[in-house]
């Protein structure tokens, strides 16, 4: 730039992608348009797919620890044999992975959610009436099939749908509708365990309430758009074209994001790619861009479960009677609290995942998990309660332990479901999504779903193990893995904020994806004009932040 030449009062910026951020300001969108509002609806039928599986945490949770289900089936709240119940429900999830994937490649984005909701109602429909624990378990695995397939649809509709502008925020919140499906069957159970303590009521009732969301998923796929980039990877460019510019630049093909992202899907989507081979899940490890990728999709997925955060989600009561806390309906009542606060934690996290980034959140919670997990280990070591005496005090109907010791556990349990769900909620759908380019998107997903089984697996059959055998010293597990975890996010995590899904190909194409992800562009920006002058490029480490100044 010549010395003569001025930039203008406060255009200065720092970005991640020249021609994002040249796009985004040429194309004045606005947040509030009755076309945007109208994006959001479709996008949130997609986040009822994580509902859905959010209800069930919350309800075997509440419901391993009502008397009236522990005596229909003989079962206790730990062991192997809880396990096994919890676990079935996975091993349905890995078993529909194999197939997610290429139907939600070969149907379309809407038809995989379609089909997930329906097979999840069947299994409802088996589970909530269930005579015996064969009955029980069928349902709970045919649950976990058809799970697989809305979870691997669900996100990529999403993802694929939003605006890019705002896809952080709308992909993040994705997976924060975890808790709209968690929080209303916490106060569910509740509710029917106060009013029928006794009956079979107080957990069937809630369990036929699960197939409420697949209900309003599967109504509504039939009036949802198809997903442009699978529209075009199908070569009906046409349709696709219109989806983006009716939802994406106001009706205006000329708008410059529905240009831009058109004209990088077109670039980008091939229709002789994997995606239209059903057996072919070569791509994923073909080359060393693809292995990088698949490494970020399997090591998102352990890390979204081996947190600590399943052990609470899922035998929540169990720790809180390890800590003192044995009344059943005092149990539910903190269950369906630590649910309203995750879900507030999570909303709060997706406006953030933009603003702060991937990397910073994901390594910074890391790191806290493993200070939340000492303390937890510290005072359950001091304060915790055999089982022989939790066992007589549930029966007793009577409190026992140390009340401080106890509402200390219980606060830092709190506080480490809280910064779960800030910082890492809602990258679990967010970050594998835009890690996978959209050849691999169908197939990834159902690849992450199966790792996540797989961790979900040792979760639901472990955990209660564990936690029955061993109590308190189970935790020092938890410590060891977040540790590991945080080392593994710094290294190796990409930052994939502030670029289109297709952008994000030269980051992984790149040497290092990790630091070319890291470099920013200073450039001029001039409002409508876009960006009229690049300024250079520089590396910048996780602690800088886009920047603006009033000139050069």
């Amino acid at each position: 730039m010549g010395e003569t030449e001025k930039v203008p009062v406060g255009t200065v910026k720092v970005v991640d992608n020249v021609a994002f951020a040249d796009a985004v300001s040429k194309s004045k969108t606005s947040p509030w348009t009755k076309r945007m509002i109208q994006l959001y609806f479709i996008c949130l039928i997609g986040t009822l797919n994580s509902c859905i599986n959010g209800y069930d945490g919350s309800l075997m949770s509440a419901i391993n620890a009502m008397v009236p289900y522990q005596e229909k089936f003989d079962m206790i709240p730990t062991g192997s044999h809880t396990g096994f119940v919890f676990a079935i429900y996975t091993i349905g999830n890995l078993a529909g992975s194999f197939v997610a994937g290429p139907l939600t490649d070969t149907w379309g984005r809407r038809w995989g959610m379609f089909l997930g909701a329906l097979i999840i109602i069947l299994g409802t429909c088996i589970q909530a009436p269930a005579q015996n624990l064969a009955m029980f378990k069928g349902g709970r695995f045919v649950l976990g099939f058809g799970v697989a397939l809305s979870a691997t649809a669900g996100p990529s509709y999403v993802a694929e749908m939003a605006h890019p502008k705002y896809r952080g925020i709308i992909t993040g919140m994705y997976n924060s509708f975890w808790f709209m499906g968690s929080i209303p069957a916490a106060w569910v159970t509740y509710g029917t365990n106060k009013a029928y303590p006794d009956s079979d009521l107080s957990w069937r009732i809630p369990i036929w309430l699960q197939m409420s969301f697949s209900g309003v998923i599967a109504v509504s796929s039939f009036f949802l758009p198809e997903s442009p980039r699978w529209l075009i990877a199908n070569d009906r460019h046409e349709e696709a074209l219109n989806v983006i510019t009716k939802y994406h630049g106001e009706g205006d093909r000329n708008n410059s994001i529905v240009e831009l992202s058109y004209r990088e899907m077109v670039d980008v989507i091939t229709t002789e790619g994997s995606d239209k081979r059903w057996w072919d899940y070569g791509d994923l490890v073909k080359t060393r861009a693809s292995r990088w990728r698949l490494t970020m999709v399997v090591a998102m997925s352990f890390f979204g479960q081996w947190s600590g955060n399943a052990a609470i989600s899922y035998f929540m009561p169990v720790m809180l009677a390890q800590a003192g806390i044995t009344n059943p309906d005092t149990q539910l009542m903190l269950n369906g609290v630590i649910a309203v606060m995750s879900f507030v934690g999570a909303v709060i996290g997706s406006t953030l995942v933009d603003k702060v980034g991937r990397r910073k959140m994901l390594f910074g919670s890391s790191c806290l998990f493993v200070v939340w997990f000492v303390f937890v280990t510290a005072l359950s070591a001091t304060y915790s309660i055999p089982a022989d005496e939790i066992e007589a005090a549930q029966k007793e109907g009577r409190t026992i332990g140390n009340k401080h010791g106890s509402n200390a556990t219980i606060a830092f349990i709190y506080i480490f479901g809280f910064t779960f769900s800030i910082a890492f909620t809602p990258f679990q759908a967010l970050y594998p999504v835009e890690c996978l380019n959209f050849e691999t998107r169908a197939k990834g997903m159902a690849a992450y779903q199966f790792f996540v089984g797989i961790a979900s697996f040792f979760n639901q059959y472990v955990t209660p193990i564990g936690l029955g055998d061993v109590q308190w010293k189970f935790y020092f597990l938890y410590i060891c893995w977040d540790t590991f975890q945080a080392i593994f996010i710094y290294f190796f995590f990409v930052e994939t904020k502030d670029r289109t899904l297709e952008e994000l190909n030269e980051i992984f194409e790149a040497p290092n994806p990790k630091k070319a992800s890291l470099m920013k562009t200073k450039v001029a920006i001039v409002g409508e004009k876009g960006v009229t002058q690049v300024l250079g490029k520089n590396s910048l480490g996780d602690s800088d932040e886009h920047r603006e100044s009033d000139g050069v």
